[in-house]
């Protein structure tokens, strides 16, 4: 289904105008040469980060990143947990992806992990997690017969129900679990969903609207490794980034950017990202950050232009919820810091 809009071509010019100029952007490693991959990243505050991986870890700071607690969690050494989801330095809700698919939660800081959700059903893979406040929050997972699974939780994370509202799915098309932010909601509540394979679309659905809108995106699709990875929602404005990460310095179609309200409009960048980005975040007014396996890029103009910063590997950016903090993480238990 498609959404019957007329999508009308915009520049981004606006933006050059009201965007501070950066100076310099760099990226220190504040972390390496752990045995696990990190895609799961959220960054509470300025002192408060946790990230997941897989292999059962799970590690958190509460001093801006200089130390990291790290633990694997017991019973759980073969999980894949592809994002988590932080409200301080006690609580915190992790998802992991594969057979079984599970969702755990803790109450004391990681001490100890209670199971919330477990499902063995090998059609079940879960890709992204976020809420729109601290009780409020969803799970997107692969499709099933033609429908993307979408789980909803109302309590902060201690029940999961399946919604009876998913989204429809085109044959071929799933979600990258890739960095847990394919799947964003606002504070409004509105749901933002980009998918790929055989098709890229921005998936979304409105406050107060029972009826989801499909837009297909101007990224490289068709294959299962193409697609948009992630998004990222800003001031009126958001961000997409993807690609194909079986070939990530192909530069073609990796960034779209749009405006959110009232309608949404999307355009190519001029200069795009230095290939395939998995994670994109946004930081300020008119300026993101992304990042992939071939580097991390800056965009300061509202994405009409990026900027190369960094060509060491990560899978995810985010920045503090409340604070500035900006985090990055990748394979080898690998944590960097922006600074800019």
């Amino acid at each position: 289904m498609k959404l019957k809009r007329l999508f009308i071509l915009t520049t981004l010019f606006c933006f050059g105008l009201f965007s501070p100029v950066l100076k310099a952007q760099t990226i220190t490693i504040l972390q390496q040469d752990k045995p696990t991959s990190i895609r799961g990243l959220s960054v509470v505050d300025d002192k408060t980060a946790w990230i997941s991986g897989n292999k059962g870890y799970i590690a958190k700071t509460t001093d801006g990143g200089k130390t990291w607690y790290w633990q694997q969690i017991k019973g759980y050494e073969k999980s894949d947990f592809r994002d988590i989801e932080a409200f301080n330095d006690k609580e915190a809700v992790i998802m992991s992806s594969g057979t079984p698919s599970f969702i755990l939660k803790t109450s004391d800081g990681g001490q100890t992990w209670q199971e919330k959700y477990r499902k063995t059903d090998t059609t079940y893979f879960l890709d992204a997690m976020d809420f729109a406040d601290k009780l409020h929050g969803y799970i997107l997972g692969d499709p099933i017969n033609n429908k993307f699974l979408l789980l909803e939780t109302k309590d902060g994370g201690e029940t999961w129900a399946e919604s009876q509202n998913a989204p429809d799915a085109l044959a071929g098309e799933a979600a990258f679990a890739a960095s847990g932010t394919c799947l964003r909601v606002a504070d409004n509540g509105a749901i933002y969903i980009a998918s790929g394979g055989k098709s890229a679309r921005l998936i979304s659905l409105q406050p107060n609207n029972n009826q989801w809108q499909y837009t297909n995106l101007p990224v490289t699709h068709g294959q299962s490794s193409q697609g948009a990875f992630s998004l990222s929602i800003g001031q009126n404005q958001g961000i997409i980034v993807g690609g194909d990460y079986a070939n990530d310095k192909k530069t073609d179609s990796v960034a779209t950017i749009h405006t959110v309200h009232p309608f949404l409009k999307f355009t190519s960048p001029q200069t795009g990202p230095a290939g395939f980005q998995s994670g994109v975040e946004h930081l300020k007014s008119g300026i993101f950050l992304s990042t992939g396996t071939p580097g991390s890029n800056i965009t300061t103009d509202g994405g009409r232009t990026w900027k190369q910063i960094d060509s060491t590997s990560f899978n995810v950016c985010r920045k503090a919820k409340h604070g500035k903090l900006v985090l990055l993480a990748g394979n080898g238990g690998k944590i960097g810091i922006l600074k800019l």
